[in-house]
């Protein structure tokens, strides 16, 4: 390379650098977008069968009131996009994944956690269950499970059809193909699904 040639180079560079600069100088004089500041409204919510009045933030999902506001922790945050269901809570009886909802939007309804399910200290007949056929290991998923297995049992019971009712017309049975097929939407990392299923079908009683 001659002398010449460097010369060339190092004139571009600093021509480069000094256009580096001045766009770098229009950033920082650019005015500055303000960050949305929070919105709260008043909230009520019949939690576990207590009345809640809260002012909640319009951005807050139903999962998360329930653990940083209610401190109900049971409630478990999986994946957060509403596809493992370890965060499935009952709303006014239907099960729901409670990440994938805004708090406000359930403002005068009845929603029931996995706290509320026990009445004192008898638990429910599913919760038995899930124990009586370790139904869990880790157990961060068995929140869920359970609230999301209380529900479908009230669907077989209503005689609500899955993909694999064979019979739209009848009242479905509960086959554990059924179950499998109806609790699809909760997933255990710890593969505990035969004693789930188990733990299901003797509570629903050959439904």
């Amino acid at each position: 390379m001659t002398r010449r040639d460097v010369l060339r180079v190092a004139g571009a560079l600093a021509a480069a650098s000094s256009s580096l600069g001045a766009e770098a100088q229009q950033a920082q004089a650019a005015p500055r977008v303000a960050e949305p500041q929070p919105q709260y409204v008043p909230v009520r919510l019949f939690v576990n069968g207590q009345s809640r009045d809260l002012n909640v933030d319009t951005r807050t999902t139903l999962l998360d009131l329930l653990r940083e506001n209610l401190q109900l922790t049971g409630t478990k945050k999986g994946c957060d996009h509403g596809q493992c269901g370890a965060c499935t809570v009952l709303v006014d009886g239907r099960r729901i994944n409670s990440c994938l909802t805004l708090a406000l939007m359930h403002d005068g309804q009845q929603v029931t956690t996995i706290e509320g399910l026990a009445q004192g200290n008898q638990l429910h007949p599913l919760q038995a269950a899930f124990i009586k056929h370790d139904g869990f290991q880790c157990g961060y998923c068995t929140p869920g499970q359970i609230c999301s297995g209380v529900a479908m049992l009230g669907e077989v019971r209503a005689g609500m059809p899955s993909f694999v009712t064979a019979d739209l017309h009848a009242v479905p049975r509960l086959t554990p193909e059924e179950i499998r097929e109806r609790m699809s939407g909760n997933i255990c990392r710890c593969s505990c699904y035969p004693n789930i299923v188990a733990a299901i079908e003797e509570v629903g009683g050959g439904t």
